[in-house]
């Protein structure tokens, strides 16, 4: 056996197993990195070099402010807001309650790009609510933790800025404008599954569509939703750079939520900033960490020994493009979505690219991907804090997920075989 070989077993093996031992995922990566470069022999200061490098991009200044953005304006009150005009649009349906719950995500994701914040800010006040008027636990906390994943596809998105990092010269813009159609696309997958399930259990309607109530909560909400206008437009047409669009939405999101919904005061946006600093600590440490994995990867010719791996097995585009997903959707069961993003992307990618998928569709099919493993067990986070906000045992909520993982997964597959649906937008205004 080559010392190659042998350094990618002592890489792969002990990041599974200290996986498998719980190991929290920044320290798996490190760890496993460095006893491989041990085994090398290569010196310490490969550790801290590749750290820096990992964390020394401009681009990726868009992220912390993308979190704080999102923190911000998650705090400054827009949440019932975006509730009560979510009500506006589809309350009237049969499984009214649903309804919102689905697209309140849709227009919540487009703020904190966060599933998790999605779940614990918009699941707090939804889940006690749809209980209230007659709908099942388990079942609310079902649709709001499969519909909190709408966020991660709708721009701005700080995950896909992680991707095109990864990913190595794609557009972050484009990324965004690819993230449109399949947020909508998913939205109405689950609310299809949601009305079929309300119509069997006869869960209720809520009030009659009224268009002047409607334009009522547009023009409250509409301070909210501008923030997202800001980002997007900016990126797309030239004006801002990810970054500098992310910092001016930033200000903007700190005057709305302080001065205009008045959610928070100056004391509150201190706190605020706090939280941020917690979840960029953990961000930015994964990131670090992550490319000194992927150092390893690359200097060991992982990629390249994977891309003929799995074109051996097959050289069927279609089947090569399941396995793919079934890749991810495996990772996503044991992984969190950052680091999946940080290592599998200069993995996969190549081998998607070698079968026709365009970089930007991957990237979407990746987030994608990864969101479903956000509900999945062992390590699927969203399905905790969907379990704990909701009071309801992970299992049952597990159990009631199940028809909508399938409305997941179809979406999953017409993003795959369907480019059109990925790329319409982002050709449009190339």
């Amino acid at each position: 056996m080559s010392t190659e070989t042998v350094a990618i077993l002592v890489l792969l093996v002990s990041f599974a197993v200290m996986i498998l031992l719980r190991f929290p995922i920044a320290y798996a990566v490190a760890l496993s990195s460095l006893l491989c470069l041990l085994y090398q022999g290569l010196p310490f200061t490969t550790v801290c070099q590749q750290m820096v490098k990992g964390i020394n991009s401009f681009s990726l200044m868009a992220v912390p402010f993308f979190i704080t953005m999102g923190c911000l304006m998650g705090s400054g009150g827009i949440s019932d807001k975006l509730i009560a005009l979510a009500n506006a649009f589809v309350g009237w349906m049969t499984g009214g309650m649903a309804m919102v719950n689905i697209v309140a995500s849709y227009f919540f994701g487009g703020i904190s790009g966060s599933a998790a914040a999605d779940t614990a800010s918009l699941g707090s006040i939804l889940i006690p609510m749809m209980v209230d008027q007659g709908y099942d636990d388990d079942f609310s906390t079902a649709v709001t933790i499969t519909s909190s994943c709408e966020g991660l596809l709708v721009p701005p998105s700080h995950n896909m800025v992680i991707y095109a990092m990864s990913a190595g010269g794609v557009s972050v813009g484009s990324l965004f404008l690819a993230g449109y159609i399949p947020g909508a696309l998913l939205a109405i997958s689950l609310m299809i599954g949601s009305y079929i399930i309300s119509k069997r259990r006869n869960y209720p309607k809520g009030d009659k569509f009224s268009f002047k109530n409607l334009l009522k909560q547009l023009s409250v909400s509409i301070w909210a939703l501008a923030a997202v206008i800001i980002v997007v437009v900016g990126v797309v047409g030239g004006w801002f750079t990810a970054t500098e669009s992310a910092a001016v939405a930033v200000i903007y999101s700190l005057l709305v939520s302080v001065y205009i919904y008045k959610g928070l005061d100056w004391k509150g946006v201190w706190k605020v900033l706090g939280d941020c600093v917690d979840t960029l600590s953990i961000v930015l440490i994964l990131i670090s960490t992550s490319s000194i994995f992927g150092y390893c990867l690359t200097t060991l010719h992982v990629p390249s020994l994977a891309a003929n791996a799995i074109i051996g097995l097959t050289d069927n585009p279609i089947l090569i493009a399941l396995l793919l997903n079934l890749i991810l959707l495996v990772l996503g069961c044991i992984m969190d979505m950052a680091p999946i993003i940080l290592i599998a992307t200069p993995i996969l990618l190549p081998i998607a690219t070698s079968i026709g998928i365009n970089p930007i569709q991957f990237g979407i099919m990746i987030v994608l991907n990864c969101g479903i493993g956000l509900l999945t067990p062992p390590v699927g986070s969203v399905l905790f804090i969907g379990s704990a906000v909701g009071k309801v045992k992970m299992e049952k909520v597990v159990k009631a997920t199940l028809p909508f993982y399938v409305c997941m997964v179809v979406v999953l597959l017409l993003l795959t075989f369907i480019p059109e649906i990925t790329m319409f937008l982002p050709n449009l205004f190339s």
